[in-house]
């Protein structure tokens, strides 16, 4: 559909233009979505859906007004340029709102090979998803299942501008994932694991996701509850990329142009220590947010956000760009019905040289967090206070399992302390190793 949708928002940018819109841009999404859920070996839920919708920006000077329909057709679409027209002669006027200047533009589009053209079969689904869980069902002491679910989907977007660029983004995924309870009663324990990717050979077996998910379910029976202290806390790498997202929102634009980071003053100073690399690679192959250009029209680049410690970067879209009299850096995202806003694509934390097994063999006392519960990250001060659960551990070996716990600390403190494992695993699109931070305080009995 590529073609006729490009043709589609050309025509509407024309027309917006014509009613006397200084520019204009349009966008268009359109996904397709399958997914399946087998639980204690019997089909649930068998899904396929399909959507499309776009939407229409046009500025007057510095006003401007955003509109979105899914009704694609000729009137509809000459009603939503006259709906926007007359929103915009309304709208207050914002200073820094406005298209790009074409000299910004992308050039370049490389393959990133972003699409699997094979769509699995809904019985291939249903295979997966099957023998994920009856690989967990294997496993000693496992007593139930929460189920597994197999999905796959494919997304286009499409941009169009009134300065003349015109951009398709394409891309596929494949989901699996499986859900295990261990013991009886009051007793049991749940734990999970999944797997995710752009091309279908690149996830992994579903016997080893069902026997994940049961292994770890099993080793979080009989928790203890710990006295009140603070020691290290270890952050598996399942729940590590969490730290790098609050980076990433304290380095926003938006939120560094409000004055409302914990970060506003630390653009070229150290946040880490001088061990800690965190980089953004938008054209890595196969990515999971892999992207040649932003949602402005502006190349992505991959870069270091952090380089030994320093910060190097805000993430800036147009808007917060201007805002702060800086370059732009291509982070721009967003949907048909609302503006632009910074996001990243593929960020991950370097590795380090030691393994988990080794950073935690060097602690007398020190917790393994598994699992993290709420939202306690003040992103104006960066206070941090989350419920875990996971393990204790006593002269570097896991001692037993733990729960109804918070860990707190500060994460400018939580940063310059942090140690990395070597057990990278790059899947998510914010990832990072397990990582080591000394002296949280954890909140127990």
């Amino acid at each position: 559909m590529t073609a006729p949708s490009l043709d589609l928002l050309n025509d509407l940018v024309t027309k917006a233009r014509k009613a006397g819109a200084d520019s204009a841009d349009a966008i268009l999404s359109h996904g397709v979505s399958v997914g399946i859920s087998q639980r204690l070996g019997k089909l649930e839920k068998l899904e396929r859906s399909e959507g499309q919708d776009l939407g229409l920006r046009v500025f007057i000077g510095k006003q401007q007004a955003i509109v979105s329909s899914n009704d694609f057709s000729t009137s509809a679409l000459s009603e939503l340029v006259e709906r926007a027209m007359a929103m915009a002669k309304l709208a207050p006027e914002d200073p820094f709102c406005g298209i790009a200047d074409k000299s910004l533009l992308a050039t370049e589009f490389p393959d990133l090979d972003s699409v699997d053209p094979i769509e699995p079969s809904a019985e291939l689904l249903i295979a997966r998803a099957a023998a994920a869980e009856e690989a967990m069902l294997a496993v000693a002491g496992v007593t139930n299942s929460e189920g597994a679910d197999a999905g796959w989907g494919s997304s286009e977007s499409f941009l169009v501008t009134s300065n003349g660029f015109s951009r398709t983004n394409k891309g596929t995924w494949h989901s699996l994932s499986a859900v295990a309870l261990a013991g009886e009663g009051t007793g049991m324990e749940r734990d999970y694991d999944w797997t995710s990717a752009v091309h279908a050979e690149d996830l992994d077996d579903p016997q080893t996701i069902g026997r994940r998910a049961a292994e770890r379910a099993v080793r979080r029976l009989n928790p203890r509850k710990i006295e009140t202290c603070k020691v290290p806390v270890f952050y598996d790498r399942r729940i590590a990329g969490r730290l790098i997202g609050a980076m990433l929102g304290a380095i926003s634009g938006p939120s560094i142009a409000r004055g409302t980071s914990f970060l506003k003053d630390f653009l070229g100073k150290e946040v880490f220590n001088p061990g800690i690399t965190i980089r953004e690679d938008p054209l890595r192959k196969r990515g999971a947010r892999s992207s040649a250009t932003d949602a402005e029209g502006l190349p992505r680049i991959p870069r270091a956000l952090i380089d030994k410690g320093l910060l190097t970067t805000w993430l800036l879209d147009l808007r917060s760009a201007r805002q702060l009299e800086l370059a732009p850096t291509g982070h721009a995202s967003r949907g048909t019905s609302g503006p632009p806003g910074p996001s990243v694509a593929n960020v991950f934390m370097e590795a380090g040289p030691r393994s988990l097994k080794d950073l935690l063999a060097d602690q007398p006392q020190a917790l393994l967090v598994t699992d993290l519960m709420g939202h306690g990250v003040n992103g104006v001060t960066g206070d941090y206070s989350l419920g875990a659960s996971g393990f204790w551990v006593e002269n570097g070996e896991i001692a037993y399992p733990v729960s109804e716990i918070t860990i707190a600390s500060n994460l400018k403190d939580m940063y310059k302390t942090l140690t990395p494992a070597d057990d990278l695993d790059i899947k998510t699109g914010v990832d990072a190793p397990s990582v080591r931070i000394e002296g949280m305080t954890i909140a127990g009995r």
